[in-house]
């Protein structure tokens, strides 16, 4: 058990980690992958799952209003466009800091309560908070049109007010588009990973395991879980806020349907299919939705009449009118079987799916190893 989290594997882990996820430009390219706009989206969400597993993983809170804190962070980050100037630092700080606090405000009410009374609570708290961004707070939100960055806004340390084009997150005069975008939350997702993966392996991360194991025997011993949940509900926030803040850094824009209890159920999917209370597998369950979402909504009848075109007529209606209804508008239906699939046959996730694979190849060179070192005797 020791080596397994010894601090030499857990750099090799990492590196291997920063490795892959800074060349992804090279190997995501074949699976139509490669570009830039889909890479952030992985780096984005990948980041999103991994806050909200620092919750559900490690204590089994389950919250259903994470969409709240992406939010907050994405208004955040813009406002700070608006009123300091198109440098992406101050705009995720600022929104680290806000989502914090508003996380703070909803945990310490939520965390009265726990199970599905404090998923309900969570939900609640974030329906509030859609409809107070969406229609009582348009001074602030924008309402339904949503909130950008306009260049009669203050913007008091920006030196591009007199330049003319679109006004883009620029650090150092590098503008936060294309593959610079992609880098610079990349490396937003490769610090916040480190840190999760301390709080894995540290004290803190032990105590909110027992939580999850057995709260009522924590509190027979005298520990109260309170201040370990309410601060894993607050880290799990930030995240949430840093996410919707990198939305904005790389899309100047935010809008009330990032605060929708759809967002808030896409994370939960996106954690459950990688691997709830794995390190890599929020991150896998965020890249695969993202993927799936970008070849499958992109699909159309006629797409689908030129893939069946070699099917006589009388089987290429009826095959393309039922893959209709899983692909382009539809695509959710595919998200739900899939999903279905790795709940039933995987539990979980796609981690312990990696594990069986792992373990086979171990029992198959385990059995070379003793067949062949049994061959000189015979």
């Amino acid at each position: 058990m020791t080596s397994k989290t010894s601090p030499m594997r857990d750099w090799i882990f990492f590196v291997v980690f920063a490795i892959a996820v800074l060349t992804m430009p090279i190997w995501l390219a074949p699976v139509g992958a490669g570009y830039p706009d889909l890479l952030q989206k992985f780096m984005i969400y990948g980041l999103f799952a991994t806050g909200f597993n620092l919750l559900f993983g490690l204590t089994g809170y389950l919250s259903f209003g994470h969409a709240a804190f992406l939010g907050v962070g994405s208004y955040s980050a813009v406002w700070t466009f608006k009123l300091l100037g198109m440098n992406p630092v101050p705009a995720a700080f600022v929104a680290v800091v806000t989502s914090g606090i508003f996380a703070l405000l909803i945990g310490y009410v939520s965390l009265r309560r726990s199970g599905i009374y404090f998923s309900i609570l969570t939900l609640a708290f974030a329906q509030m908070s859609y409809n107070l961004a969406y229609s009582v707070l348009t001074p602030i939100t924008n309402g339904e049109t949503g909130l950008r960055v306009l260049r009669s806004d203050p913007r008091l340390f920006d030196s591009s007010n007199a330049v003319d084009g679109p006004l883009i997150a620029n650090l150092f005069g590098i503008e936060m588009t294309g593959y610079a975008g992609f880098y610079f939350c990349a490396i937003v997702l490769l610090i916040a990973f480190f840190i999760a993966q301390r709080i894995f392996r540290s004290p803190f991360g032990i105590m909110l395991r027992a939580v999850k194991t057995n709260q009522n025997r924590m509190n027979y011993t005298g520990l109260n879980p309170r201040p370990y949940t309410l601060a894993a509900f607050v880290i799990s926030g930030m995240y949430a806020g840093l996410a919707g803040a990198l939305l904005c850094i790389t899309d100047p824009l935010a809008g009330a349907e990032r605060m929708q209890w759809t967002a808030s159920g896409e994370v939960v999917l996106m954690t459950i299919l990688g691997g709830a209370g794995t390190l890599l597998g929020p991150i896998f369950g965020a890249a695969l939705i993202k993927y799936f979402e970008n070849i499958f909504s992109a699909f159309n009848d006629q797409t689908l009449h030129e893939i069946f075109g070699f099917l006589p007529d009388f089987l290429e209606v009826p095959v393309v009118a039922v893959t209709s209804l899983f692909v382009g508008e539809g695509w959710h239906l595919t998200l739900g079987v899939l999903f279905m699939l790795i709940v039933i046959f995987l539990p979980g996730g796609l981690m312990e799916g990696f594990s069986r694979i792992g373990r086979l190849f171990k029992r198959s060179s385990g059995k070379s190893d003793s067949s062949g070192a049994a061959a000189p005797a015979e």
